[in-house]
Order: C-alpha cells, then structure tokens, then sequence
C-alpha cells in the first residue's frame, strides 16, 4: 500500500500503544511511557524543520565539495529583492528563492528577472500562514499548486521546483499532500537569524562563521506580513558574500548544490 510516511509513524505508534497497553496493562508503563514516545516523535515531525518524521526532507549538501546554496525566504519584495539581485549579479553568484505565491503574483516581473539571472525559484506556499499546520491535505494541495502554478509560467514545466514549508514545520496532513505531489521538500542547515538580527555586521559574522561546505543557508528577502520588510540579510549580503569566496566557498543553486 503506497501510503505517507507520516501515517506510517502514525499506525505504527497506535500499533505500539495497543500492545504496550494489552501486554502491561493501563498503567503508566503500559501506556504512560509509550504515549510520551509517540508525542515526542510526533513533535520532532512537526517542529524540527530538518526532520524527516513525516516527510524526506533535505536540509544540507555534500560536504566534500566547496559549495554553499543561500535561499531567501519570504519575497519576492518590490524593493529589498530587486537590490538583493543587483548585487548577487555583482558577484557572479547564484542563489535560490523561496517565494510566497500572493507575492509572486503581484511582482511576477522580479521573478522572472530572478529566473533569467539563473537564480532558482522555489514554492514557499501562497498564503505563509502561521495557521498552515492546520490545514487539511486538500486545503494543502489547493496552496501547494496555485503557487506552482505561477512558478511553471516563469520556469516552465521541465524546471524543479523545491518546497519550503512556512517556519519549517509539517504536519501529517502536509506530507500527506506532499507524498501526492512528490514534492523535494527542502529545510536549511544555517540560520542567518536575519528575522530577529536588524544588525547585518552581526548576520553576515553569523553565517559566515559557521559555513561548512554543502550548508543550505536560510536568509530573508521579505516578510509574511503585508507591509513587511527585512533588510538584514539584504545589507549584510555583501560581506557574506566577500566572505565565502576568501573560503573557498561558491553560492549555488539548490539544484547545483544537490545535483
């Protein structure tokens, strides 16, 4: 039976319990400590964005070559993502982008201006919304494809499109969508932390003293909220930058990352 892994964890944990509970009774070993196994199972599936609990998910590269791939989340943004293009062109480097479908559709020219400058686009849902964990797998399914939707009119069909999960969290109903879709399901391995550093000195220090080869680095051209803004990672993307190449290190696309 072709079924999700997480509904696999799912069947097996109550496979678990009613053994457990058959075997030594309704007693706090019986059924107290099983209980609290499949919860923290449950809450690694959930929480842990690289966790693959519920659904493969991919958070790192190899690590025996010199390449790093920066993803930026949350855009594209009228101001901050053209200026973040501006100077990944300056560069010569790659990067790719997470986009937000509501987004996209009102900045389809940045899009497709990131496509043509060899960056990857990938689907970061079309609503961002802290409420996504609760959707059901068609409600999930109906937001998976309206922002590939949009996505396939820049890249066309033969592109891969990656897929983050808003705050990196999935539930069984979003892996149960993503098994459907077979989606590449990607995570990150570095966190700029560019969503509470307004310091770029700081972010750029961050990123680049952790770096290793193969790192999947999370930044953020823009913000979930209507309105919102975040210019850290923006600012500090220069010196990031400046950085990796006296390492060694090149900015890729995922798909050149993984491939």
């Amino acid at each position: 039976m072709n079924i999700c892994r997480a509904d696999k964890v799912l069947l097996s944990g109550g496979a678990a319990l009613i053994g457990s509970a058959a075997l030594f009774g309704a007693t706090s070993l019986g059924l107290g400590l099983p209980a609290a196994a499949l919860l923290a199972v449950l809450a690694d599936g959930i929480f842990r964005p690289s966790s693959s609990t519920f659904y493969p998910t991919i958070s790192h590269g190899p690590r025996g070559r010199p390449k790093v791939a920066l993803t930026f989340d949350d855009g594209p943004h009228p101001d901050v993502t053209p200026r973040v293009l501006d100077i990944l062109a300056a560069h010569g480097a790659r990067a790719t982008f997470f986009m937000i479908g509501r987004y996209l559709e009102r900045n389809l020219a940045i899009g497709a201006r990131a496509a043509r400058e060899g960056h990857q686009i990938g689907n970061h849902s079309w609503q961002h919304s802290y409420l996504q964990n609760f959707y059901s797998s068609r409600a999930y399914l109906h937001d998976i494809e309206r922002t590939e939707a949009l996505i396939r009119g820049i890249v066309g069909n033969a592109a891969s499109i990656p897929f983050r999960t808003p705050v990196g969290h999935k539930s069984p109903d979003f892996a149960r969508a993503a098994h459907v879709r077979g989606l590449q399901v990607v995570a990150w391995s570095l966190h700029s932390r560019d969503t509470i550093d307004r310091n770029p000195a700081r972010v750029a220090r961050r990123v680049l003293s952790r770096v290793r080869p193969g790192d999947i680095v999370l930044m953020h051209d823009g913000h979930q909220d209507p309105g919102g803004h975040r210019r850290s990672a923006l600012e500090a993307l220069p010196a990031i930058l400046d950085g990796l190449r006296q390492r060694g290190l090149q900015p890729v696309t995922l798909n050149e990352l993984l491939s």
